[in-house]
């Protein structure tokens, strides 16, 4: 009993690790794309529930999927700006169109990416997870004056509750340790909620309405559609989210002294894949490997799969539980605005310290990265930039990442992959 009891408790340690990071990426997108209370709890239950199957999936191995390591999946926040960029340009429905596609795509070549990787290397990845982290900051700044178009925008309340809360998680971040430094951003939105209670700021409406149970469904947000730029882009945000599961995969390898072979890779990225399939019909989202939950593991010494099962169980759970999804939704504005400063911050600092590794000996690389940040920032504030150019073409130059990352591939075929003359 004392080692089921302490398994349940190895494994909620490990739901906590990635709920924050898990629940802001359906709160963030629906608010973005207009979705009312309803959907939104939905979207964050389905959202939590698909977490689970695709940790599952990745965890269990056999012939045609699974790495068969003990990783925890989540959403990835390199997808959070371009499916707000698609929701407002193309609708909800070419979101998942899109998805589904890519998840496609990712299966279709979970063979072959070991051989695509070499047009990914880290002064590209680093490039594109740079920009996407940058394009997201202007989200997080809206959210901290309220929202954008709220009455209130910038009200000292609103300013307050987000740098208050925002504060929180860098003080706790700074002087605690372990697992209190690991869920820091989930205590600060916690706190935040609370201090907006007392500010009479919280509505709880949606948790009172919310159901106690309620059914997953395909396609509860419509039809999906299909549309060549937004595919385009979640093929790209797929292709980078496996690029990074890639170093994930060969860490865990080093921790539990296993050595990972093209095989597993090609298992790994199949699991991946059919993770983003199933987050496309069942309408929530692309999944990818959560590597805070690989630090939690180097913490606490238990490496074992038995307790990511777990995991996946308890989230898979929670999903079904509309009353929990709906909490998240009562989360003012300002705080989650404060939050995301943090998160969409440390997708920044991910990105520089991709780049920092390529950049320092090589002025190419410096070239590489100054054009396809300038270009994909330059587009994402500048839209119209190439508004008369021909619709086919525009597909890779109306959006800010697309243009980015298409800029960093390119030029790093250039640079690095043509032989010079010298």
């Amino acid at each position: 009993m004392n080692n089921a009891l302490r398994n349940t408790a190895l494994g909620l340690q490990h739901v906590l690790a990635m709920y924050a990071g898990a629940v802001l990426v359906p709160l963030i997108v629906g608010g973005a794309i207009g979705l009312n209370s309803e959907q939104l709890t939905y979207l964050v239950a389905i959202d939590i529930l698909m977490c689970g199957v695709a940790t599952i999936l990745q965890v269990m191995s056999n012939r045609f999927f699974g790495i068969g390591l003990p990783v925890v999946l989540g959403c990835t926040f390199t997808a959070v700006g371009p499916m707000i960029a698609i929701g407002g340009e193309y609708g909800v429905s070419a979101i998942y169109g899109a998805i589904i596609v890519s998840g496609i795509f990712v299966i279709a070549v979970s063979g072959v990416f070991s051989y695509l990787v070499m047009f990914f290397p880290p002064v590209v990845t680093g490039s594109v997870v740079t920009i996407i982290g940058i394009t997201l900051i202007p989200v997080a700044i809206n959210n901290m004056g309220g929202g954008q178009g709220a009455s209130d925008f910038g009200s000292v309340s609103n300013i307050s509750l987000a740098f208050g809360t925002l504060l929180f998680i860098v003080l706790l971040y700074r002087f605690s340790t372990g697992f209190i430094r690991a869920i820091s951003i989930l205590l600060g939105i916690i706190l935040g909620t609370v201090a907006a209670m007392f500010m009479g700021k919280v509505d709880f409406t949606p948790v009172v309405e919310a159901h106690y149970f309620h059914m997953v469904q395909p396609f509860y947000f419509g039809t999906p559609t299909f549309e060549w730029s937004p595919i385009l882009t979640m093929i790209l945000v797929a292709m980078v989210s496996l690029v990074e599961s890639t170093g994930v995969y060969f860490a865990l390898g080093d921790i539990l002294e296993k050595k990972i072979d093209k095989k597993d890779l090609t298992k790994g990225y199949r699991a991946e894949g059919i993770a983003v399939l199933l987050g496309g019909i069942f309408n929530s989202f692309p999944y990818t490997t959560f590597s805070q939950n690989v630090g939690l593991m180097q913490m606490s010494g238990v490496k074992t799969k038995n307790i990511i099962y777990i995991t996946g169980g308890m989230l898979i759970a929670l999903g079904f539980i509309p009353k929990i999804a709906a909490l998240t939704t009562i989360i003012p504005t300002p705080v989650l605005g404060g939050a995301m400063i943090a998160m969409f911050g440390m997708v920044v600092a991910q990105g520089v310290k991709m780049l920092s590794k390529v950049v320092s000996g090589s002025g190419d690389n410096s070239m590489i990265i100054a054009c396809s940040i300038g270009m994909g920032l330059g587009v994402t504030v500048v839209p119209d930039l190439f508004i008369s150019l021909p619709d086919d073409f525009q597909i890779l130059t109306s959006n800010g990442i697309v243009a980015g990352s298409i800029t960093a591939i390119v030029l790093n075929i250039i640079f690095n992959m043509i032989p010079s003359k010298k």
